[in-house]
């Protein structure tokens, strides 16, 4: 387990309207803002359609993660995650995750780790800025190629 203190920065509420692309948006908010870390507490919003982590056939390895996606359409959200700086490629690495009711199937759902969505109608997030430790996702190549959240320093190998 790995805790530490954090200092909030600014927050934000955002909308992202029909038709646009949930993590080019987000990104652009980010882009602009100046901001590298920080965590989503709740959004909640209409896809679409949107990638999810899944899979319709057994798992070869079910200790492993699981790099598959399934594409669902049509879908109501509720959503949360974290941004952390990926300091391998410079760039945001958001980490967000969903509960969402596939509106043609009497909402039947998925819950899983958001790979990709165009946003339906709206998606309304609220984001706040973590301004001290910095929050990186370094790829752990011990750990399958995970990126693991860290505090500004690298974590500990896994035994």
């Amino acid at each position: 387990m790995r805790a530490i203190q954090f200092s909030r920065g600014r927050e934000f509420i955002f909308a992202i309207d029909h038709g646009e692309d949930f993590f080019t948006s987000l990104e652009k908010l980010c882009v602009e803002h100046e901001i590298r870390a920080g965590y989503i507490p709740t959004f909640i919003g209409g896809f679409s359609s949107a990638k999810l982590v899944g899979t319709c056939g057994p798992l070869e390895r079910p200790e492993a993660p699981l790099w598959d996606h399934v594409e669902v359409k049509t879908l109501e959200v509720l959503g949360g995650g974290t941004l952390a700086w990926d300091t391998d490629r410079d760039c945001l690495a958001p980490h967000i995750h969903v509960s969402a009711g596939l509106k043609a199937d009497s909402a039947d759902g998925r819950t899983s780790h958001l790979l990709a969505a165009q946003v339906q109608f709206i998606a309304e997030l609220v984001i706040v800025e973590i301004t001290y430790p910095p929050l990186t996702r370094p790829r752990q190549p011990n750990l399958f190629d995970v990126p693991l959240l860290t505090f500004g320093q690298q974590p500990q190998r896994p035994r």
